[in-house]
C-alpha cells in the first residue's frame, strides 16, 4: 500500500481492492455539522454615548473583535438585556453596524435582519454579508430614549459564526452606568466618566 500526502488536511491512500477517499475534515466544524469559531471573538467595548438617565438620542455601542484564528466567519450577534430597573426600547430601524470603532468608522455593513424577543428581552442582528475573521466591527443599537432610573444596566452579546447548525459564542457583558441629575453630556467608557461641559 502507498500512502501520498496531499496536505496537513487532505490524505489520499490507494489500495490494491480500489482508491479508497478520506475526506478532509472542515475547521471549525464538528462531525455532526456544527460550524464554531476556533478562535473567540471578543468584546473589546460597550459604552452608551450620553449617560444621563431619561436623556434623548444615546447610543449604544458594541465593538467586537474577530480575530484571525477564528476561522469561521461571523453572520449574527444577539444583544440581550440581562440586567437594570428597566426594560430599555429601541428605536431598531437606526440600528448601526460598520468595521472599526465609533472614533474610527470604516465601512458600513448592511443587516439583513434584526429581530427583537421582547420576553427574552434581547435583540438578534442579522449581517446580510457574514465578517470575515480579521475584522474589528462595531454595532450600534438607538434607545428610544435611555433609562429613567439611575444605576447599572448590563447587556450580554452573543457572536454566532456562519451555518445552519452554529455553535454561539458568548462574550461577556457591556456595563452601562446611567446617572441621575448631573446635567450635560457624560460618557462611560472603561469604568470612568468624562463630562464634557
Amino acid at each position: 500500500m502507498k500512502l501520498f500526502t496531499i496536505s496537513s488536511s487532505l490524505v489520499i491512500i490507494l489500495g490494491i481492492a480500489g482508491t479508497n477517499f478520506v475526506a478532509p475534515t472542515v475547521a471549525g466544524q464538528l462531525a455532526n455539522g456544527t460550524v464554531f469559531f476556533e478562535g473567540s471573538p471578543r468584546l473589546l467595548e460597550a459604552y452608551s454615548t450620553i449617560s444621563d438617565a431619561r436623556a434623548w438620542g444615546a447610543k449604544y455601542y458594541f465593538t467586537i473583535e474577530l480575530p484571525d484564528n477564528a476561522v469561521e466567519p461571523l453572520q449574527k450577534v444577539v444583544i440581550q438585556q440581562r440586567g437594570g430597573s428597566e426594560l430599555i426600547r429601541f428605536r431598531v430601524e437606526r440600528t448601526l453596524a460598520f468595521s472599526g470603532t465609533p472614533d474610527l468608522k470604516g465601512e458600513s455593513f448592511s443587516l439583513e435582519a434584526i429581530n427583537i424577543t421582547p420576553k427574552k428581552q434581547e435583540i438578534e442582528l442579522v449581517f446580510q454579508e457574514p465578517i470575515s475573521p480579521g475584522t474589528t466591527f462595531t454595532v450600534g443599537i438607538i434607545p428610544k430614549k435611555n433609562p429613567r432610573y439611575a444605576g447599572v444596566y448590563l447587556f450580554g452579546v452573543t457572536a454566532f459564526p456562519r451555518g445552519e447548525k452554529s455553535n454561539p459564542t458568548y462574550l461577556g457583558v457591556g456595563r452601562f452606568h446611567f446617572y441621575r441629575g448631573r446635567g450635560g453630556l457624560y460618557f462611560y467608557r472603561d469604568g470612568g466618566v468624562i463630562n464634557l461641559h
